[in-house]
């Protein structure tokens, strides 16, 4: 064994930092579940009548659970408390004082009528770093609309250039901009966890889907601000690079990306089109994607003599990179994805055997592992009541008119 993972800490690089989730279905769950991951104590707080809504987002279930929700709460601790109730603003506001970060993703302005807004909290624990994701923002004029992930993608330009160049706009097909969000949210706190340690103080962390999206334009954005020609669609293949796409072959599709002129003169004869490297029309990268609707009737022509698997064996073999598109069973199957162990497995109470995609983060002193399995509606709420200094009778009480579940 490697003696740097030998000295890992067990508990993570994250171990101490306490994280109170109130968020809920998809951008804060996966943020939460990072920090998770890496050994922080996160609490997850959800209602205890109706739970997170992605509990009910099914069918797929896995037993008696939504395969939605397991997807994004690992290693999470899971109560379940009525913010609606004065007794359980309390027990939030007791977890407040003993969290380092605070997760929500109420619409602008709910926290703060329950009583939970930033500045209610500031007062009560000025250390705390707290983070809000939303739709538009916690200011402009969009600020109190309700955010959804394909509203984000829509206003915010992704689907304009996604899908095929003479079809309609296409959605990204994951919840992209809720993913991104997510991320986002994760930069921003562990970078007020780093500011904390000088200041002392905490402070507001304010994400928006939309603004996730308009960041993510980069190069796009940068090529309409530098020419005024506003980006469109190509579908898998690249504006600026040729060839740079899916390609017919003779089984299906071949993801190939011919980045540079190098590249070129080595593609180009393996696929048996040795007379195109130093043809005036597509010796140099602009002049390919100038002319590529001329090149990629005469590539694919060229890949119809054999399979997706056999071209990019051969391609890899060489340094070009190659692909077969994969389902998302046969990207789960790769051999590369068992190697990395992003695939894990743990036992989950009523769902049985879980598999879920595992931590892209992979660090030389700490392993990402399933610690706990996403937890059933009010788990561990005893536990972390009794934590914060409420007796097996006060519990009761509390479960007894509904506060807690």
């Amino acid at each position: 064994m490697d003696p740097e993972v030998a000295k890992s800490p067990p508990s993570g690089p994250l171990a101490g930092v306490r994280i109170l989730d109130l968020s809920r279905i998809l951008s804060g769950p996966f943020a939460t579940m990072i920090f998770a991951d890496l050994g922080a104590d996160v609490i997850k707080l959800e209602n205890p009548r109706t739970g997170d809504d992605t509990r009910e987002w099914a069918p797929p279930y896995q037993g008696d659970q939504s395969a939605y929700f397991l997807s994004v709460n690992r290693n999470k601790r899971g109560i379940a408390v009525d913010l609606k109730a004065a007794q359980g603003r309390e027990v939030a506001l007791r977890l407040v004082d003993r969290a380092d970060v605070l997760v929500e993703n109420f619409r602008p302005g709910t926290a703060a009528r329950l009583g939970l807004g930033y500045d209610d909290l500031h007062a009560r624990n000025p250390g705390l770093i707290y983070a809000s994701i939303s739709g538009f923002g916690q200011t402009g004029p969009y600020a109190s609309e309700p955010g959804y992930d394909a509203i984000a993608q829509a206003l915010g330009g992704i689907m304009s250039v996604t899908g095929e160049a003479d079809g309609e706009p296409v959605r990204v097909g994951n919840s992209a901009a809720d993913l991104s969000a997510a991320m986002w949210a994760a930069i921003g706190i562990l970078a007020a966890l780093h500011a904390r340690h000088t200041s002392g103080c905490g402070e507001w962390i304010d994400i928006s889907l939309l603004d996730g999206q308009i960041a993510w334009l980069t190069y796009l954005a940068g090529g309409y601000f530098a020419s005024g020609e506003v980006p469109r669609r190509y579908g898998s293949a690249h504006p600026s690079i040729v060839p740079y796409q899916a390609l017919r072959t003779a089984d299906g599709h071949l993801m190939v990306a011919v980045g540079n002129d190098t590249l070129w003169r080595r593609f180009a004869p393996l696929i048996g089109l040795p007379e195109l490297v130093d043809d005036p029309r597509f010796d140099s990268n602009p002049q390919r994607v100038a002319n590529r609707a001329e090149l990629i009737p005469l590539i694919e022509a060229a890949l119809a003599t054999r399979g997706s698997v056999a071209w990019a064996d051969e391609l890899s073999r060489v340094g070009i990179p190659a692909g077969p598109i994969n389902n998302v069973d046969a990207a789960l199957e790769h051999p590369q994805v068992a190697a990395r162990d992003m695939v894990l497995s743990t036992e989950h109470p009523t769902a049985g055997t879980l598999r879920m995609t595992g931590s892209p983060i992979k660090l030389s002193r700490y392993t990402a592992t399933v610690r706990r399995p996403p937890p059933t509606l009010g788990e561990h709420t005893d536990a972390v009541l009794g934590e914060l200094g409420y007796s097996a009778a006060e519990i009761s009480a509390l479960r007894d008119e509904g506060v807690v579940g």
